[in-house]
Order: structure tokens, then C-alpha cells, then sequence
């Protein structure tokens, strides 16, 4: 994310006929009553998914109604379209920034469910891209299915930005070496779905067309079980690696205060960037 200047960067629902929709401009949620299990899906394709102050505020809003939701056991994250998950933050979208040089508002801190309180399991269906500030909600999902045709990749360092909260969320799920060569490669390099897979970072590799239904057939599976135990496991295991994780965090405002170049010159490397990269 962008220090100081005003812009910062980076298949069908398997629901039955009780499910139901609400009228979210830029995210659509499903749930389906039989199953106890809803879907969350980001609804920007024609921005490739990407995250918008309103699209921000609207994950925030709905994580936390889940919390209150007891009809919902098991949650799916997905995007429209088959071109991206999520690409981050809009890089149209003005963020205003506190004079302070000791504090930074990011609107992505409060995107995902664990930021906002919700316990309950999240199973992440990505297809196509998944880049940048999509860690923010990748580093806060249970696990990830993903498509063949799926790739991740952090485009921070070739914009000029420190990528910290990114790489730090997906320390948690990848080893070290691996986090560290995504974030430092940039936009030069993409982690194929196979490679994120072999690293941990997938869980579930399948064909393009059943991304989704194989997430919401995992979701269905487990919010058939009681929801204590489940709600308890998943409190468990975040548990493991709580502590090492907010000490990072604690640390990422000031790296990217001190690392970042200034917005005027991330859009110069912006607007000459290359289109060329490898899939390894």
C-alpha cells in the first residue's frame, strides 16, 4: 500500500433453492439454509476483482453480519469472472492519508474475516489472478482451492513499494524462501497454481469449471459438523501462529513509511512497466 500520496496499489454457486442474495453493490452473498454454508463473492470482474473504498467497506460489514448469522456454519471467498480473484486495491481509488508520519490508514487491514471478529471457517475458491493485496484476504481463509489456471504473484517491489503486509500474511502458509522470492520478483515472475500447491499455499488443485463447487462442497462438509467444535478448531489453529504474526505486523506500517518511493514516482514505473513475465 501507498504511504502518503492519494493512491495505493497492488462457476456457479452450488446453492440450493433457500438460498438467498443481498443487494451488495460490489459484493454478492449467497447463502444457502439447507447447507448452513454462504458465498462471498467479489463482484468487480471488469477490475479484475480489485478492491474499491466501497468494496472495502462492504467486506467488513458482511464478515462481521456473519458473525450474528446463525444459519451460516461455513463461508466460500470467491471472485467473478475467470480472469482474477482479486487484484488488490484499485489503483484508480484516492486513499487520503494522515500528516503524521506515524500513522497510515490502510483500507485493506480491515478486508478479511479474522480482522473482523468472524470464526467461523473460510475456504478461499481462486481462479485467474491473485495478486498483491489479495493476501489480505488470502492470509485470512482456513485454506485455498484453486484453479489449474490460477496464478499469484506481488507486483510491490517493481512499483517501488515495500511489500509488508502481504508477504508477512503469507509467511503463515508458504516457506520462507518462497515468500521471499515472490515479493522480491515483482511483476517479472507468477507462481503457477502447481508451484502454489507444492509450496502449501493451495490445499486443492482442480479443473477451471469446478473451482468453486469443489470450495463449497469442502464448506459443505464442514458446516455439517456442530459449529462449537468447528468454530473452536479454527480459534486453535489460528492460535498456533497468532503471536508471530502480530509482532510482523506491528513492524509492516513503519517498513513501508521508510521503504516506499513517493506516489508520483510508483506511477511512473506504473505507467512503464512491462508486460513480459515468466509462470514458474
Amino acid at each position: 500500500m501507498s504511504r502518503s500520496g492519494s493512491r495505493s496499489g497492488s462457476g456457479s454457486s452450488n446453492s440450493s433453492s433457500n438460498s438467498s442474495s443481498d443487494a451488495h453493490v460490489r459484493v454478492r452473498v449467497e447463502r444457502d439454509k439447507e447447507t448452513g454454508v454462504a458465498v462471498v463473492t467479489l463482484d468487480r470482474p471488469e477490475k479484475h476483482n480489485a478492491i474499491d473504498l466501497e468494496t472495502a467497506g462492504e467486506l467488513a460489514s458482511i464478515w462481521r453480519e456473519f458473525r450474528f448469522d446463525d444459519s451460516v456454519r461455513a463461508l466460500v471467498l470467491t471472485g467473478a469472472g475467470d480472469k482474477a480473484f482479486c487484484t488488490g486495491i484499485d489503483r484508480g481509488v484516492d486513499v487520503p492519508q494522515p500528516p503524521s508520519p506515524y500513522s497510515i490508514d490502510d483500507p485493506l487491514l480491515t478486508i478479511g474475516p479474522k480482522a473482523n471478529d468472524l470464526w467461523k471457517p473460510v475456504i478461499a475458491a481462486v481462479r485467474g489472478m491473485a495478486c498483491g493485496g489479495a493476501f489480505y484476504l488470502l492470509g485470512e481463509v482456513e485454506f485455498v482451492v484453486a484453479a489449474e489456471d490460477a496464478t499469484f504473484f506481488d507486483p510491490h517491489t517493481t512499483y517501488g513499494m515495500v511489500s509488508a503486509y502481504e508477504a508477512i500474511c503469507m509467511a503463515q502458509r508458504m516457506p520462507f524462501g518462497e515468500v521471499a522470492r515472490m515479493s522480491l520478483m515483482g511483476t517479472a515472475e507468477r507462481v503457477s497454481a502447481r508451484r502454489a500447491y507444492e509450496t502449501g499455499l493451495v490445499s486443492e488443485l482442480v479443473a477451471p469449471h469446478d473451482v468453486l463447487g469443489a470450495a463449497v462442497r469442502s464448506a459443505e462438509v464442514i458446516a455439517s459438523y456442530p459449529t462449537e467444535a468447528v468454530q473452536g478448531t479454527v480459534r486453535a489453529v489460528w492460535a498456533a501462529t497468532e503471536g508471530a504474526r502480530h509482532q510482523a505486523l506491528a513492524q509492516a506500517p513503519h517498513l513501508v513509511a521508510l521503504g516506499n518511493l513517493p506516489p508520483d514516482r510508483q506511477a511512473e514505473l506504473f505507467a512503464a512497466r512491462r508486460t513480459g513475465f515468466r509462470t514458474r
